[in-house]
Parts: structure tokens; sequence; C-alpha cells
């Protein structure tokens, strides 16, 4: 699989930079990430770097070079990093949970696939043309997905609430995950990754048109200083991470880097310490408990 990719991250004007991002890569699939750990709740950059090495430490251990099957393998890793705080808080005695957003897609043989839980979004632009995008676990995302379906307005959504999610990794309630796929890819197709802090300042109708018009290391740094400008002193972190598909063969570009013995390359640090020791039957397990937790909370 070639792939040309680019990604960056901003603090913006806040103390500190929680998001993460990055990707992995066997000879024959990709992983890329990214994840914005929430304020308000402790701990937001472990939330994120957590969430991005579980999703890395599944993925190597997956791949070989292939993953079997991208959807579970994406709907697993994003269960699992959850458990993953969950059992961080414990262990820390933490009075709350860290939480974080995740949007994470895999590039294999002709197809894309993808997951989400939060608000950071995925764009998929062909040709000049947005043909995917998430669509966020907010109230203002459910209230428009009702009234498109001819429902009602949804009661107590309103301009102070709207924009609050109602699932993430973290969060004691059960975790929200959407995946699709699969998607053939065409050369030349460009992926998107990026936290609110780009989409919240810059519309649908720009990113796809500066994605389009410009080489990836040219049209990701234009968006990222654009959604800075708009924001002004006080925005948000913005984070990037862009992938260009070229089609089968090895990768090139700004991802060209040698793959380990294991056939393995990542830029995410430290992507199985969270994982250490867990064998296929302990993964199961943790899938399995967390799916039992979320099917208690339906009764």
């Amino acid at each position: 699989m070639r792939f040309n990719v680019f990604q960056v991250s901003r603090k913006g004007g806040r103390e500190k930079n929680e998001d993460r991002m990055g990707y992995c890569y066997t000879r024959d699939a990709g992983l890329f990430c990214l994840a914005d750990g929430m304020g308000g709740h402790p701990e937001g950059e472990v939330a994120s770097q957590m969430a991005l090495q579980t999703l890395a430490a599944l993925f190597q251990r997956e791949a070989k070079p292939r993953l079997l099957n991208p959807q579970r393998y994406l709907t697993d890793g994003v269960l699992i990093a959850h458990q993953q705080l969950l059992q961080y808080a414990r262990s820390k005695k933490l009075s709350d949970t860290p939480r974080t957003t995740v949007v994470a897609a895999v590039m294999q043989g002709e197809y894309c696939y993808w997951a989400h839980c939060g608000d950071s979004r995925l764009y998929l632009v062909r040709q000049g043309k947005l043909i995917a995008r998430t669509r966020d676990h907010s109230y203002i995302e459910l209230q428009e997905a009702l009234l498109r379906q001819g429902g009602s307005q949804v009661e107590g959504v309103d301009r102070f609430n709207r924009n609050v999610l109602f699932t993430c990794l973290g969060s004691p309630g059960k975790p929200m995950v959407d995946c699709q796929g699969p998607l053939q890819l065409e050369r030349g197709d460009r992926l998107l990754l990026c936290s609110d802090g780009l989409w919240g300042m810059v519309g649908d109708e720009e990113i796809t048109a500066r994605l389009s018009s410009l080489p990836l290391p040219e049209s990701v740094p234009d968006l990222v200083e654009e959604a800075l400008r708009k924001g002004g002193p006080r925005c948000d972190n913005v984070s990037v991470v862009a992938v260009e598909w070229e089609g089968e063969g090895l990768p090139e570009g700004d991802s060209a880097q040698e793959l380990e013995e294991s056939g393995f390359a990542t830029t995410i640090q430290g992507g199985s310490e969270h994982l250490e020791g867990l064998d296929d039957a302990e993964i199961e397990r943790e899938v399995r408990e967390i799916n039992e937790a979320i099917h208690r909370t339906r009764k």
C-alpha cells in the first residue's frame, strides 16, 4: 500500500495541548488515528495518548501484515481503549476518569474503514468533492439528524448545550462507537482526521476546497493557520492527520521510513505499554465484559 501523509498539531490559546495523533503501518495496511483529550476532566492528554497507544498495540498484534476484520479491529480497539481509561482511573484512585474523543481509519488493500467516538472528525475527499464525513456524537448533530428524517425538535436542545457530547471514551456510560466501511478507494483520494479545533473554525466546504487544491504539505498547514486565525487568542488545540492514497506498493513521501524486522512501523510512541501482558484471550475477555456492561445499561 502506497500513501503520503502529513500531520501537524498546534496548541492554540490553550494552556496545554491535549490532542494526540499518529499512524502506523505494515506493508499491506495502515492505521491513522487522532484523539482529543477532554477539558474539565483530569489528564486529558493521558486519555488521548492511551487511546492511540491501545489502537497501535492492537494493530501491531493483529496486522500480520493484514487485519482479518478491519471493522471488528476498530470497534474492539476503541472499546478496549475505553476500558484502559477506566482501569487507569481506578489504579490512580482518581475521583474522575480521564476522557477523550477518538477517530481512527484503516486503509487496507483498496478499501478504507473508519470508526469514531465523540466529535473528532474524518473527511474523505475525492476529486474536489466531499465523499464522506463522520457525524459528531453531539446534541446538535443528533437534532439535525432527527430533523432530516422528518422528526421533531428534541426537548432541551438549545444554543447553550447543543454542542455538548453525549458519548466519549472514559465516561461512566456506554461508549457509542460508529464504524463505517468498507469504502473502495481511488488513487488520489484524501483522508483528513481532525480535532474540533479545526472544524469548529473552518467549514466543511472550505476544508474540502483547501484539501483538494494543494499538496498535503501546503494544504494542511494552511487549514491549521486559518483555524488559529479565526479562533483568536483563545483558540482550541488544532490537530490534523491527512493521508493521500496512492494505490498498492510500499509507502513513500513523508511516510517513508524503514519497516522494523517485524514488518511494522509507527509514529505513536509507547504503542504497546498499556497492553503489555494481554494475550488474545484477555483481549476477548475485555471486549466481552464491555459489551455485557453495555447490555446491562439497556435493561
